[in-house]
């Protein structure tokens, strides 16, 4: 009866055996989470403003609508770089009726157009506000501080989570007379499932609303920009030296 050689490969062990899943005595898994919480200064400033007209009739208050809009758009881009961003959003003109004998009249139409303005130069913030409120029938919301999604805030954040994970795992292995050998995960919560949690995010706005209603030639705001507090939360998995029990 012959037998067929043994391929060499069968007989090389695995140089990277699958560890077991919860550790072992003589190699004990070590699982942390670590957390991080930074402040730092707003990059953007968003503000929204809305234009209105009025009307007795349709093409009256569209044109007026027009008019206003205008006068809006023209102030912002007066900025110049300090605007980083204009968009139009919503746009609706609609008529307000009331009862005359059995049925409805139009007795006006309103229009609304929807602005949101995003500025880098904060210096410039508070007079565009004010000088975008002193215009007839327009409404100023806002500013929203914010952080750019791809600011370099966001990874220091994310660094100093995996250090605090790290920092951890190493204090709780040291409880136990242990030390740190290696890494065998590290991942962000819910990664792997279905629904992830976000690792970052910007947190806190200062909303500030203002009537058209100033006088001539008003002040500029002094608006202080708001810090805001990133957050970023990691999950680590360590193997250590067995415990001095």
């Amino acid at each position: 009866m012959t037998h067929e050689p043994e391929h060499p490969e069968a007989r090389r062990p695995d140089p990277y055996p699958t560890p077991a899943p919860y550790g072992t005595p003589a190699a004990p898994r070590l699982a942390v989470q670590g957390e991080a919480h930074l402040e730092f200064d707003p990059e953007t400033a968003h503000i929204g403003i809305t234009v209105s007209a009025r009307g007795t009739d349709r093409r009256t208050a569209l044109e007026d609508l027009t008019r206003r809009n205008g006068l809006a758009l023209d102030l912002v881009k007066s900025y110049g770089d300090a605007v980083e961003k204009l968009e139009t959003g919503a746009f609706s003109i609609s008529p307000e009726l009331t009862r005359h004998g059995r049925g409805d009249r139009v007795r006006a139409y309103h229009g609304r157009v929807h602005l949101t303005a995003v500025l880098t130069d904060f210096t410039a913030l508070g007079e565009l506000t004010t000088r975008l409120a002193d215009l007839e029938l327009t409404r100023v919301d806002g500013p929203w501080w914010s952080m750019r999604p791809d600011s370099p805030a966001h990874g220091e954040v994310r660094r100093q989570a995996v250090r605090e994970a790290v920092k951890r795992a190493r204090e709780y292995a040291q409880a136990l007379g242990a030390d740190l050998t290696a890494l065998v995960e590290l991942s962000d919560p819910g990664a792997e499932e279905a629904h992830p949690v976000p690792v970052a995010y910007a947190g806190g706005f200062a909303r500030r609303g203002m009537s058209s209603e100033m006088a001539e030639d008003a002040p500029a705001l002094d608006l202080e920009p708001q810090r805001q507090t990133l957050h970023a939360l990691v999950n680590a998995r360590f193997v250590m030296t067995p415990p001095l029990l």
